[in-house]
C-alpha cells in the first residue's frame, strides 16, 4: 500500500519548474486562473468550507480532498459543509432552487452495505443574495448559515439524498450569520465516543 502524501500549505509564490529552471509563473497565477469564479457550484462549496473553517479558527492546515467529513474542530466535532445559492455565474432564466446533497455513504468499517453520515453536525451555507449586480460571495453578510445535528437528519430523513431549504427549515436548524457560527457550532453536542 502507498502511504498518503501530506499536503503542505502553499504561499502562492512557489514557481513552476522545467528542467531545473524556474518558469515565469507561480502557484498564485494558477489560483487566479482556476479559482476566480467563486459563484460556480464546485468552488463555492470549497469557499463555504473555508468560511466555516475561518469562523472556527481552523484554517492552519489545508483542506483534505475526499475526506469522510469536511472539517474537524480541536474538540473532535466532525462537520459536513454544504453550499447552495440563488444566483450562479452563468445566465439564468430564474433564481436557482436551494437544494443540498445529504446522501449517506457506505460505511467502509463494516461490510454489510450500511450507509451512514459520518459527521456530527451539518452546516448548510446559503449565498442568499438575489441581485446579480451586487452579488459578492466574499461579502459574508450575503450568506445565511443553518446548523443542524446529523442525528436529526438520520432520524427524520434517514436515507434521503437531497434536501430543499424549505424541508431543511422544517427540521428547525439554528439559522445564524457568520459572526455567530463559532458560538453555535462550539455549543453543539460533542461526539459520543
Amino acid at each position: 500500500m502507498l502511504s498518503a502524501i501530506e499536503t503542505v500549505k502553499k504561499t502562492g509564490k512557489e514557481p513552476f519548474v522545467l528542467n531545473g529552471e524556474k518558469l515565469p509563473f507561480v502557484v498564485s497565477d494558477f489560483w487566479q486562473w482556476s479559482s476566480s469564479d467563486l459563484l460556480g457550484n464546485t468552488l463555492r462549496g470549497i469557499l463555504a468550507e473555508f468560511i466555516i473553517a475561518s469562523a472556527l479558527g481552523i484554517t492552519e492546515k489545508p483542506r483534505t480532498e475526499w475526506d469522510a467529513y469536511d472539517l474537524i474542530t480541536p474538540t473532535g466535532l466532525k462537520i459536513e459543509v454544504k453550499s447552495s445559492a440563488y444566483l450562479q455565474s452563468w445566465q439564468q432564466e430564474k433564481l436557482s432552487k436551494i437544494i443540498f446533497g445529504i446522501q449517506p455513504t457506505e460505511n467502509t468499517l463494516v461490510n454489510n452495505g450500511e450507509k451512514i453520515r459520518r459527521s456530527d453536525i451539518y452546516v448548510f451555507c446559503v449565498l442568499s443574495h438575489q441581485d446579480k449586480q451586487t452579488i459578492d460571495s466574499l461579502n459574508l453578510s450575503q450568506w445565511d448559515f443553518y446548523v443542524l445535528e446529523t442525528d436529526v437528519l438520520n432520524e427524520r430523513v434517514k436515507e434521503q439524498k437531497t434536501i430543499t431549504l424549505s424541508s431543511l427549515l422544517r427540521l428547525n436548524p439554528a439559522k445564524v450569520k457568520y459572526d455567530e457560527l463559532a458560538n453555535v457550532i462550539n455549543t453543539s453536542p460533542k461526539p459520543a465516543w
